[in-house]
């Protein structure tokens, strides 16, 4: 297997092992897809971290398999391709990616899948589609513009430039920049504090933002209002009001 589940307290590692630069074939595109379904379903997984090791997160999609593809074998394949990064991008539960080393063409996609991004000081992220006469494929042009804006987005899509980390940091592409040696430890330390939250009203909160962000701001309120009162009917919500009233704000021991 090139992609491999280990789970503990909660929190889900989906680890990436393809070496040596993580490349992010078929059969890996399809496992990330299985995975993405099975977490979804197991109660035993609050939240996920996604890894590449201490070396790479991922440096892109294969390029040799890629380059014996016609036109017709891609417009068979770009559906699923998409559909594997768009099942982590869904998975209801919090998802940080740790990245380390290069993030490139579809390792940069996947990243962009996650909730929240943790990058190593060393990281490298980019868009290098252009640079092979492409455009990236698994969704890079639309959640890049979405995190980051259009006009940086573009900046990286028609240059296909690498971005070092501090720059990452800056536009908004990396949500925090710690040494390498650290970043799978911070990763699983945000995922493991989110596992012990409220899992229905993080849900709710993951698809409140998500959702809404497709749509106009009367759409996005009438999702949020059907969550909030939603969740009066969780024993979560009961157990969070009770905490606040009895020993104040943050104790609550959720279920």
């Amino acid at each position: 297997m090139t992609v491999h589940l280990e789970v503990a307290e909660g929190v889900g590692t989906v680890r990436l092992d393809r070496p040596p630069m993580n490349a992010l074939d078929i059969a890996t595109q399809d496992r990330l897809r299985e995975l993405a379904d099975e977490i979804t379903h197991r109660a035993d997984i609050r939240s996920v971290v996604i890894w590449g090791g201490e070396k790479v997160f991922a440096a892109g999609a294969d390029i040799k398999e890629m380059q014996h593809m016609d036109h017709a074998a891609m417009v068979a394949r770009s559906r699923g391709l998409q559909d594997s990064f768009t099942a982590v991008a869904r998975i209801p539960k919090p998802v940080v990616a740790a990245v380390t080393g290069y993030a490139l063409g579809g390792g940069c996609e996947l990243a962009l899948c996650a909730d929240f991004r943790i990058a190593a000081d060393t990281a490298k992220l980019g868009q290098p589609e252009i640079l092979l006469g492409l455009i990236p494929g698994a969704g890079g042009t639309q959640r890049l513009a979405r995190l980051v804006g259009p006009s940086k987005a573009k900046d990286l899509i028609f240059t296909g430039r690498q971005v070092k980390a501090d720059e990452a940091l800056a536009i908004g592409l990396v949500d925090r920049v710690v040494p390498a040696a650290e970043v799978y430890e911070r990763a699983h330390a945000w995922a493991a504090r989110l596992a012990a939250g409220p899992a229905i009203a993080l849900r709710a909160a993951k698809e409140a933002v998500d959702t809404g962000l497709e749509t106009d701001i009367d759409t996005g309120l009438a999702i949020e209002r059907n969550w909030f009162a939603g969740l009066f009917a969780t024993q979560d919500r009961e157990i969070g009001m009770r905490s606040f009233v009895e020993d104040g704000p943050g104790k609550a021991k959720f279920v």
